[in-house]
């Protein structure tokens, strides 16, 4: 069986001959060259990516959901009962939820995992459970680093099972009342900034509380000294379940040289992480939306990411992943389906 270490250790470059030969279709296609912008550089990442065999394709798409609670929702940091995860999640397998209509419009299935959910077993999701909930991070670690390398390999090893199913594009989400001050943590570690520079509303947090959310994460850094060099530290001590459990989908779909596409502010940090124990896991992420959790855009720069939408969207749980696997859908159309310049005897001046 494979191990962290090993799995890590396969992540794939990208295939820069590929690249360049699906550069050199699409300048060929009926179009003035580079005028698909965008679209055209993701359908050069895609052809990059070596479990994508050299070609811009889809395929079957999954957007893998981790659901767990936080023991910091006990320091006030959210209005939404602890209660509504177990909700939420029971909801996600009646397909009603915001990503699961999403998803369904762009043909991706979902797969709602339960890393920590404070709640009985329930029916329809994939126990990966580690406890009720992680630790209270301003009081103490969210959890053990066993129990993070534990979930990471777990995580990482289901999402490679899933690609051995046949799925060739990932999206993550998440699900988890609280989570969004784990998630300004990991930023404020990973990034150096200030935490009252990446703490927001969340789940429509009164902004009168928004002072406390900061103190709450400045007081979760103090407490638990996480190590910015060390992403998967930074995870177990100011993260969260669902957190780490994003990271190990990322690892898992980049050790496949599979593409993952991130959701919002909370896929931010966990890629942030990701990068951090992996760095070659970057070329494999395609950022969906700038979230309008305040933060997004500081973490997505140190990403170096540039999202592909900006719709105003902070609901998570993939929704913003579901939505821009259409462009995914996009790139890989146009690449495998227009014609071509030469078949219409279209000669186009060349540019300096």
């Amino acid at each position: 069986m494979q191990t962290l270490t090993t799995l890590l250790a396969s992540i794939p470059a990208p295939d820069d001959v590929a690249m360049a030969q699906a550069q050199r279709h699409l300048d060929g296609l009926l179009k003035p060259v580079g005028s698909l912008g965008r679209l055209e550089a993701l359908a050069v990442q895609l052809a990059g990516m070596p479990g994508l065999n050299g070609k811009p394709q889809s395929g079957e798409k999954a957007i893998v959901v981790l659901c767990a609670d936080h023991g910091v929702w006990h320091e006030g940091v959210a209005v939404s009962p602890q209660v509504v995860t177990a909700i939420q999640a029971a909801n996600m397998t009646q397909a009603t939820t915001g990503v699961c209509v999403l998803a369904a419009q762009a043909g991706a299935k979902v797969y709602v995992l339960d890393v920590g959910i404070d709640a009985d077993p329930i029916l329809g999701l994939v126990s990966m459970k580690v406890a009720r909930g992680s630790g209270n991070i301003a009081t103490g670690p969210a959890m053990s680093s066993q129990q993070a390398e534990a979930l990471l390999l777990e995580t990482m090893r289901y999402t490679r099972e899933l690609a051995a199913q046949g799925v060739k594009v990932f999206g993550v989400g998440e699900l988890g009342m609280a989570n969004t001050t784990p998630a300004a943590a990991i930023v404020s570690v990973l990034t150096g900034e200030k935490p009252e520079h990446v703490v927001g509303i969340g789940a429509n947090l009164p902004e009168s509380l928004l002072a406390h959310k900061a103190q709450v994460v400045r007081k979760a850094i103090a407490v638990n000294q996480p190590n910015p060099a060390d992403g998967l530290e930074v995870l177990a001590k100011v993260g969260g379940y669902d957190l780490l459990g994003m990271t190990g989908v990322m690892l898992g779909a980049a050790s496949c040289g599979l593409p993952v596409v991130l959701d919002g502010f909370l896929s931010y940090a966990s890629a942030l992480a990701a990068c951090r124990i992996a760095p070659q896991v970057k070329p494999y992420l395609i950022p969906s939306h700038l979230s309008a959790e305040k933060g997004a855009r500081i973490a997505l720069e140190h990403l170096g990411l540039e999202p592909y939408l900006n719709m105003g969207m902070r609901l998570g749980e993939g929704s913003g992943a579901a939505l821009a696997m259409q462009l995914v859908d996009a790139a890989c159309a146009i690449y495998n389906n227009m014609g071509t310049l030469a078949a219409s005897n279209i000669v186009l001046p060349e540019t300096k």
